[in-house]
């Protein structure tokens, strides 16, 4: 291990030795589940390794609270996704529903866009979500956005051609 691998880990050792019990209490407060709480808590950990800024931090207690907050909203996203999927199935008849396969899929492929949906504004995000999930016209989703047409329109277009760019095609 070299001296700038040996400095990382040790910064990540401290702010994981003296922070991980506060921000999983207060994950476990705020979703009233410790068995997610303690996921939340080691995905804040882990995001704070791969940027590999653990030394930089001067506030950890607020910076760690804002990285749990996206996996949150990320983690909510998500689940948005898989029910609306689910609800879908639910309301095929049996004869058609999918294989254990082709769920298992499409599950991933909705992982996949909302993975690729990161890093956009969430009225982008938003828009994306409710043009293909809900579907929604353009008037529609403006007027829950509380925002114009051709804003949807701009929105729409930016979350496409960023899912195409994320997913490859």
């Amino acid at each position: 291990m070299s001296a700038g691998e040996l400095a990382l880990h040790n910064e990540v050792h401290a702010l994981y030795s003296d922070h991980h019990g506060w921000l999983y209490g207060w994950l476990r407060r705020k979703l009233g589940d410790s068995f997610v709480a303690a996921d939340l808590a080691q995905d804040t950990f882990v995001s704070v390794m791969t940027t590999g800024t653990a030394g930089d931090i001067q506030e950890p207690r607020p910076f760690l609270t804002t990285i749990a907050k996206r996996l949150m909203a990320h983690r909510h996203r998500r689940q948005l996704l898989e029910t609306a999927y689910l609800d879908t199935l639910a309301a095929f008849p049996e004869e058609l529903a999918p294989s254990p396969e082709v769920h298992y899929l499409a599950l991933e492929a909705l992982r996949q866009v909302d993975q690729a949906l990161d890093g956009l504004p969430s009225k982008v995000k938003e828009a994306f979500l409710l043009a293909h999930l809900e579907e929604l016209s353009y008037s529609d989703i403006a007027e829950r956005l509380n925002v114009s047409a051709s804003s949807v329109k701009q929105y729409l277009t930016r979350a496409n051609q960023h899912c195409l760019f994320a997913l490859g095609a």
